[in-house]
């Protein structure tokens, strides 16, 4: 008999057992996952501690989807290392598993710089529920707060406390928020939202301390400032989580590498989600998009491909969507140019009174990046502009105009599937 081994519980590792049973009910499918938690929405736990949502409406499948799906379900059990040439796992417990097939989906882990008093009691990371649960459970007992970074998890987390009536200031070493998301001027419409909300934004500096006796006091900056704080959340990005094979024969980049059936280096291992590296088609390159929807895209195609298939991953590219305090924000595909870029055409519609914001970027006369702050209609189209490469000569001009939708494109459109069939 097959047996199957999941290393990861979340998107992509069950949307990869949910494709391996559909083809195959009999096979033997274990998964694997270091917290302590059945599968939930990790993309919601901001919205769990704002206080917006139960804790019910974030998880991802019941608790009777294992046995259901008879699937063997092993939590709070971590996967130190893979030993591709036996075919096995070895767990922090120093148990070992076998597999016939073996899909890596093990995430990232947010990285923790070397910073001075960070290992107080009151700091925290924002990656899990776990997380989510201890940092309400200082809520009651606290006034003021840190957010380390400017980037999507930091300011969801410093929305969410200050939703819970949390004094928040966001500690911001460049000078824009979002920076791995929008460019400079876009994230101005977004830094002055959430400062009308009551959240303080200190850009260009850096923490340089955590001052306190055991519990945080304060937080000294790298300026010399100093602030109350008596919880800090350390937002400054993830790293993927690939220890586990970095001193076997499976390739690593900045991520576990991914062929075009998100097969590793080693035929019969697989990785999804998080830690993969896979194509991106905007940037023409390897590269991680950590985003859920990609995670469950890749977790498809290795489940599928682990029990049989042969199905092709054409690649992903980033992808954003978020509110803040009833401003939408979506980022697709390239965002921001680099000086020394060529070949790229950049429309752009800013309106700061309106608060709207509209940039779409061409190359080639294709789509490669959008971006939509406060009217985000019909942004759906460009994410298939982008994905499908449609060319836009003849309605280029009509890009960002309001009344620009999917009668602008049905004939491109056409032809594209008329050309596969």
């Amino acid at each position: 008999m097959k047996k199957f081994v999941v290393i990861g519980n979340s998107a992509a590792g069950i949307a990869a057992v949910e494709a391996i049973r559909k083809r195959d009910t009999e096979s033997k499918v274990i998964v694997i996952s270091d917290e302590n938690y059945a599968t939930y929405c990790r993309c919601l736990i901001s919205y769990f501690l704002a206080g917006d949502i139960k804790e019910e409406k974030i998880i991802y499948r019941p608790e009777s989807f294992y046995k259901e799906n008879n699937i063997e379900l092993l939590l709070n059990r971590e996967v130190v290392r893979v030993d591709p040439k036996k075919n096995r796992i070895i767990c922090n417990d120093k148990v070992q598993f076998d597999y016939t097939s073996l899909l890596i989906a093990t995430g990232a882990s947010p990285k923790i710089p070397e910073i001075k008093g960070l290992k107080k009691r009151g700091v925290f990371g924002f990656r899990t529920i776990e997380n989510a649960k201890s940092i309400e459970g200082l809520i009651p007992v606290t006034k003021t707060s840190c957010v380390l970074g400017g980037g999507l998890i930091g300011l969801k987390a410093a929305y969410a406390l200050k939703k819970r009536n949390i004094d928040v200031k966001v500690i911001i070493k460049s000078r824009q928020v979002l920076s791995q998301m929008l460019d400079f001027e876009a994230a101005g419409f977004v830094q002055r939202r959430l400062e009308e909300n009551g959240i303080e934004m200190v850009l260009g500096q850096d923490i340089q301390e955590v001052i306190g006796n055991g519990d945080i006091k304060a937080i000294k900056l790298d300026s010399g400032k100093v602030f109350d704080s008596s919880l800090v959340v350390v937002a400054k990005g993830v790293s993927p989580n690939i220890d586990l094979v970095k001193e076997t024969e499976i390739k690593v980049g900045e991520g576990i590498i991914a062929n075009n059936l998100m097969q590793t280096s080693v035929p019969n291992i697989y990785t999804a989600g998080d830690c993969a590296e896979s194509f991106d088609l905007t940037a023409g390159a390897y590269a991680i998009n950590a985003l859920w929807p990609v995670a469950v895209e890749q977790g498809k195609i290795s489940g599928a491909n682990m029990a049989g298939e042969n199905l092709n991953y054409d690649g992903s590219f980033g992808m954003n969507s978020i509110d803040f305090f009833g401003l939408p924000v979506i980022s697709l595909g390239i965002y921001k140019l680099k000086e020394d870029s060529h070949g790229y055409e950049e429309l752009k519609v800013s309106d700061t009174k309106s608060n709207i914001y509209k940039k779409v970027i061409i190359r080639n006369n294709e789509v490669v990046g959008a971006t939509f702050i406060g009217d985000i209609r019909n942004s759906g189209i460009f994410l298939r502009l982008i994905r499908e490469r449609i060319d836009v000569r003849t309605f280029r001009d009509r890009l960002l105009q309001e009344n620009f939708g999917y009668p602008d494109i049905m004939d491109f459109v056409k032809e594209k599937e008329r050309l596969y069939v």
